[in-house]
């Protein structure tokens, strides 16, 4: 093969590979206006309704990346799921049987969408993408933060862990789970600011922290 024939393949061959770049594609849920939107690259490509979580079992709040695709769930789940790296419990945006309740707050935490919506976002993404959502911390309609204790878990604990990491008494990953060790640091956090050291997080200890005013 001449050198100018075998240099024209092997560009034609890199070129081919690499002549277009893969769009950024990443979610954004909106809680207070029930609604979800896919972002390529910066841009609103679609704006789905969806059923947010309910009062007592709220959607979390945060950044988390899409972990698990299936499709077939049936039933609740609809015909597509796709998995949240939520690190205190199982979360996804999945379909549902019940498309009349799209636009309430009823789910028991996961985002429900239209079957025909979900089918269309699952052929979009992939494993890895980010999913930003954001909504009241203390779930829908929620007016004032609630007391923590051994047992509690969601977006609020994982604030607070946040929150005492950056002051330098947690020091673990941040899980979300008002566990054992949660219970010792927030102790020390009591002991160190002079407060009554119970292991309940109540709203003198959120003031303290700087999360209240």
């Amino acid at each position: 093969m001449k050198p100018i024939l075998f240099i024209a393949l092997l560009l034609l061959c890199m070129g081919s590979g690499y002549s277009e770049e893969k769009a950024e594609i990443n979610i954004q849920i909106d809680l207070w206006n029930r609604h979800l939107q896919l972002i390529e690259d910066g841009k609103v490509v679609k704006v789905f309704p969806i059923a947010p979580g309910s009062k007592r079992t709220p959607t979390p709040v945060g950044t988390f990346e899409i972990d698990q695709k299936g499709r077939g769930w049936g039933g609740g789940f609809g015909t597509r799921w796709l998995g949240l790296n939520v690190p205190w419990g199982m979360y996804g945006i999945h379909g549902t049987n019940k498309p009349h309740l799209i636009g309430k707050d009823v789910s028991a935490g996961c985002i429900r969408m239209e079957n025909k919506d979900i089918e269309w976002i699952y052929e979009k993404v992939s494993l890895g993408t980010t999913v930003h959502i954001v909504g009241p911390i203390t779930g829908p309609n929620g007016e004032h933060f609630a007391t923590l204790a051994k047992g509690s878990h969601g977006s609020l604990v994982f604030l607070v862990q946040n929150r005492l990491k950056a002051a330098g008494y947690y020091r673990k990953p941040c899980n979300g789970l008002y566990d054992k060790y949660m219970v010792a640091v927030v102790k020390e956090f009591q002991r160190s600011e002079k407060l009554p050291v119970t292991g309940y997080f109540l709203d003198r200890d959120y003031i303290k922290l700087g999360l209240l005013e």
